[in-house]
């Protein structure tokens, strides 16, 4: 039976104990899996409310390309922590747990159930155990890592990390500069290497009891969608988002700006590329994008594999969580 029959049955409440921590469903996987439509269902069926955890959509003006729910598609339902910021403010998985927390429990103080949905793993691992103290950023050595990463290219940087930290350099692409650059600060300012400090704070902060539900895709089923997705994305407009968020003067080398999708349309505005390379690029990214998701979350040992078309066996097994005591 399709989903979007169970928005008119009467609703499941959790009976609370308010000694117990809070309960959330986590609903994740790989971009373009359906989590947005089991989520909203979910919550539908059981008086819910939506947290996001995916860090792009926390980004105001930024909606086409980050595959934003829209009204129609939210269906009423309480959504939080989208559109918090603007592209060029600060935001991290730090700051996300702490305003994520905040919302639970006043979600919680008004009887409602959670639904954590999104994929960005990080979020969901900072959200649920913690995350290990950073120290500060150093403006004069990021700005100098920012410019070897420009001259000589965020690969040369990968490599210096692989040396000195070969087991957390391989959880970060050579790509992602971002997170390149951060860690080779860690390094610098602290002399210990982030896979040490990530051992060191042992993730045991559970202030939450969580049920990690993640959607099951057939790969090719799953690079058919996101081919897909990519097309629609660029006939809805995001080549159009994109120019409005430059001229607004936010600058093609903010963190979100480099996101998968803008950065592609940027290079098709310059010149760079043609639509039909920066689209075949485009896809081609977001397919690697999801294939690191689908290794993330594989990792995780409490995560609950599950079909988004098999929605009745789903709402049982979160019924029974919420359930439980």
């Amino acid at each position: 039976m399709n989903a979007l029959f169970y928005s008119c049955k009467p609703v499941f409440i959790l009976k609370r104990n308010m000694t117990k921590k809070p309960k959330v469903v986590v609903i994740t996987g790989p971009t373009a899996c359906g989590k947005t439509l089991i989520g909203v269902d979910l919550a539908l069926a059981l008086e819910g409310e939506i947290i996001n955890a995916d860090s792009m959509q926390v980004y105001r003006e930024m909606n086409v390309g980050t595959a934003k729910p829209t009204i129609e598609e939210q269906k009423g339902i309480n959504h939080h922590l989208f559109d918090v910021v603007d592209p060029n403010e600060e935001f991290n998985a730090a700051i996300y747990r702490i305003k994520a927390l905040g919302v639970i429990n006043d979600i919680f103080s008004r009887g409602k159930n959670c639904f954590v949905v999104g994929g960005t793993g990080l979020y969901i691992k900072s959200l649920l155990e913690g995350i290990f103290d950073c120290p500060p950023v150093d403006p004069e050595l990021r700005k100098s890592l920012r410019q070897q990463c420009r001259s000589d290219g965020s690969r040369i940087l990968h490599e210096r990390l692989e040396r000195m930290d070969p087991e957390y350099a391989k959880k970060v692409h050579p790509n992602d500069s971002i997170r390149i650059i951060r860690a080779l600060e860690i390094i610098n300012l602290t002399d210990r290497v982030p896979s040490d400090l990530i051992k060191l704070h042992s993730f045991n902060e559970r202030p939450l009891d969580a049920l990690k539900l993640c959607i099951k895709v057939d790969r090719e089923e799953l690079y058919s969608r996101i081919n897909k997705r990519s097309e629609a994305m660029v006939k809805a407009g995001l080549v159009e988002e994109t120019e409005q968020l430059l001229s607004k003067g936010y600058s093609p080398d903010l963190k979100p700006m480099k996101a998968i999708g803008y950065r592609h349309m940027i290079k098709y505005l310059k010149g760079d590329w043609s639509l039909e390379e920066a689209i075949r690029k485009l896809q081609g990214d977001t397919r690697r994008y999801a294939k690191r998701q689908l290794t993330w979350f594989r990792a995780d040992q409490d995560m609950v594999w599950v079909a988004a078309e098999d929605f009745e066996p789903v709402l049982k097994k979160v019924k029974d969580f919420l359930r439980e005591l």
